[in-house]
């Protein structure tokens, strides 16, 4: 992890969506105006950038072609996406929704997660990558709105009653049947780097760790704040494993434990690791109250694409989205395209203004 992740982060939170025109910035092609905010030419190519890397990275063991087909699948929705975020953050500040608080929690966990010593060495680094701190920082706070929204407005709305879990598990038997697995989360400390002299420290810093998360703390909420590993975003998630997965010295140990225990605080080549199970799955069929979570999971999957799309319906439908010619919105019919319009004669100037669209580009009103 460390400064790969931070510039990995950097690359995903500075892809602006759409930002309303800062006082003395040079004036460039705008190609979508959602109500009074503008996405430009270079918000868009930094946010396919972003795309392209996010799509590689989830896509590391596919062929050239599979590569290929994900990237075109991305790219064929990135306008319609910046503008589905431009109207999140905007209904966000309709609501009064505010995320300080998290975006600080958010920055500091970046810092941690780095071993970045201060929040001032922090912000040379995001500076140092192009983009200064509070684009940084306002591309988090965006990001956050967005996720409240989504998760007031529609997940809130989403309902899930016992029939439908148990109809969902009836027909999808085939996928429950599972080898023996557990889920595991990790909390983990780097001696990578480090003098033979801190080590003891670190040791000491994992130990303590634990006794924590046996006090009665979050082992999740532990893992993102002080976990040096690569999981630590996810709470230390690891996933699941089956046998043969792990090293056979992790394995004895991890496979002996029940739900919710620790390990011992384990030495490793490269630092100090406590192993948690969440879940145990024994071989065979599993019994709908091990794998009800994820059952629930599936549906709400299930029932969240086609609920967004239809707020975000209602949201275009109340609001001002035009789009420039040459660009594809892939929520078809939500949008007015931008009308290229000449610019006025001298006399023409006063009686054409209430005509034009934002810096010399024409609009109608969508839904209207």
């Amino acid at each position: 992890m460390r400064i790969q992740v931070l510039a990995a982060l950097i690359l995903f939170v500075a892809a602006p969506v759409a930002a309303q025109q800062p006082k003395g910035r040079v004036v460039e092609e705008i190609i979508a105006r959602v109500n009074n905010e503008i996405i430009t030419i270079s918000d868009f190519q930094r946010a396919e950038v972003s795309l392209d890397e996010e799509a590689r990275q989830d896509c590391h063991n596919c062929s050239p072609e599979q590569l290929k087909t994900v990237l075109a699948e991305k790219r064929k929705n990135l306008v319609r996406d910046m503008i589905d975020q431009s109207l999140l953050v905007q209904r966000a500040k309709d609501m009064g929704i505010s995320v300080e608080t998290e975006v600080i929690k958010r920055l500091d966990q970046i810092r941690q997660q780095n071993n970045i010593p201060s929040m001032e060495e922090l912000e040379k680094k995001v500076t140092e990558s192009g983009i200064t701190f509070e684009e940084f920082k306002n591309n988090m706070r965006n990001s956050l709105l967005t996720q409240e929204v989504i998760r007031r407005e529609v997940g809130a709305r989403i309902n899930i009653d016992r029939a439908e879990v148990q109809k969902y598990y009836d027909e999808h038997k085939n996928e429950f049947q599972r080898p023996a697995q557990v889920y595991v989360r990790e909390i983990f400390v780097s001696t990578d780097g480090k003098k033979e002299s801190e080590i003891p420290d670190l040791e000491k810093k994992a130990q303590t760790l634990r006794k924590r998360v046996e006090s009665g703390e979050d082992f999740s909420e532990l893992a993102k704040r002080f976990s040096d590993g690569s999981t630590a975003k996810s709470g230390g998630e690891l996933g699941v494993f089956e046998r043969g997965q792990l090293s056979k010295d992790l394995e004895d140990v991890v496979f002996k434990l029940n739900r919710g225990q620790m390990t011992d605080v384990i030495r490793t080549k490269t630092g100090f690791l406590v192993l948690r199970v969440d879940q145990r799955f024994e071989p065979g069929l599993q019994p709908l109250e091990k794998v009800e979570n994820e059952v629930m999971n599936r549906i709400y999957s299930q029932k969240m694409e086609p609920a967004l799309r239809g707020y975000l319906k209602e949201l275009r439908r109340d609001s001002y989205v035009i789009l420039k010619p040459g660009y594809v919105d892939s929520a078809a019919g939500e949008s007015a395209p931008i009308e290229e319009v000449s610019p006025a004669a001298p006399g023409e100037a006063k009686s054409k203004k209430t005509k034009r669209g934002f810096l010399g580009l024409g609009h109608k009103k969508s839904g209207g």
